[in-house]
C-alpha cells in the first residue's frame, strides 16, 4: 500500500548546535537517542501547571532535525517556542516538505510512527498519494487520542490520555515544563479519568456527554463503527452509559 500525503500536518526544520538540547527541557520525552543516530520520538509540550498544550513528532533523518506537527496546532506552538528560546543557538523554520504516512512494507528513508506498530511509518519528502486510510479505525482500536480531538490544549493531561502507554513521556529523563505535576500524577496518585475504548449502538454526536444513572461519567470522542474512544471517570463507568439517543458500555476487549 503507498504512502498518503497527509494534508493536515507541517513540517519544520531545527538548525543550530543547541536545537536537541533545546527541546530537551521542554517536552515530555527523552529526545537524546536522535543525538546518536536517526529516529523518530513522539513528545508534548506541556504548561507549567502539567496540562497538554500540543504534541509533535521530533525526528533525525540524514543529520537534520525536524518537528512533524498538526496544522491546527503549528502557529500557536511555535510561537511558545520561541519564548523559551532565549540565547540558546536554535532556529526554527517552515519547511516546504510533505509528511507521508502509510501502512504496510515502508519505503527507503521512512521511520516506524514510535507510538503504535498499528500507526505503520511516516516519511518526510517523500512521494505520497491523497488520503484514503481510516485512520479513525486504527485509533479507536488502540485508544490512540488525536490533538484537537482528544487532546484538548489547556485541558487534558498526557497520562490520562495515554502517553506512557504510546510511548510519548519519559520519566527518567529529568525537568521539563510540567514535570513536576506529571511525575505527581504518576507516583502519587491513582488516575481516576482516562481515556477508554466503548462500544456504542445509537447515534450520538462528538463530544456529547456521557451519563450513568444520571450521573456525569465523561465525554464521547471519536467513533469508528460500533466503537468509539471516550474519557471518562473510572468508578462511574460501569454498566450501561448514555450518549445522546446512543447506549455504551466498556469494551470488552479494550486494550
Amino acid at each position: 500500500m503507498p504512502g498518503e500525503i497527509a494534508t493536515d500536518r507541517r513540517l519544520w526544520e531545527l538548525t543550530g548546535k543547541d536545537g536537541l538540547h533545546f527541546l530537551q527541557g521542554l517536552v515530555s520525552n527523552d529526545v537524546r537517542p536522535l543525538e546518536r543516530a536517526d529516529g523518530i520520538v513522539w513528545a508534548a509540550l506541556l504548561s507549567p501547571q502539567g496540562k497538554y498544550l500540543a504534541d509533535f513528532f521530533i525526528v533525525r533523518l540524514a543529520g537534520r532535525l525536524f518537528i512533524d506537527i498538526s496544522d491546527r496546532l503549528a502557529e500557536a506552538t511555535f510561537r511558545r517556542l520561541g519564548m523559551y528560546k532565549l540565547r540558546a543557538d536554535v532556529q526554527i523554520a517552515p519547511l516546504d516538505l510533505p509528511v507521508v504516512r502509510g501502512l504496510g512494507e515502508p519505503p527507503t528513508g521512512a521511520l516506524p510512527d514510535p507510538r503504535h506498530p498499528d500507526l505503520g511509518w511516516r516519511g518526510y519528502g517523500l512521494t505520497g498519494d491523497a488520503p484514503s486510510i481510516d485512520w479513525d479505525a486504527i485509533r479507536v482500536a488502540q485508544v490512540i487520542p488525536e490533538s484537537g480531538l482528544e487532546l484538548i490544549p489547556d485541558d487534558s493531561y498526557i497520562l490520562e490520555s495515554g502517553f506512557e502507554r504510546l510511548h510519548g513521556v519519559d520519566f527518567r529523563k529529568g525537568c521539563y515544563v510540567g514535570q513536576e505535576v506529571t511525575a505527581r500524577m504518576k507516583h502519587k496518585t491513582e488516575l481516576r479519568k482516562g481515556l477508554v475504548r466503548v462500544s456504542i449502538s445509537g447515534d450520538a454526536p462528538f463530544g456529547a456527554e456521557i451519563t450513568a444513572d444520571g450521573k456525569p461519567v465523561g465525554t464521547l470522542f471519536t467513533r469508528s463503527g460500533d466503537r468509539a474512544i471516550a474519557f471518562v471517570r473510572h468508578d462511574r463507568a460501569a454498566g450501561e452509559m448514555r450518549a445522546g439517543e446512543a447506549v455504551l458500555a466498556l469494551d470488552s476487549a479494550e486494550t
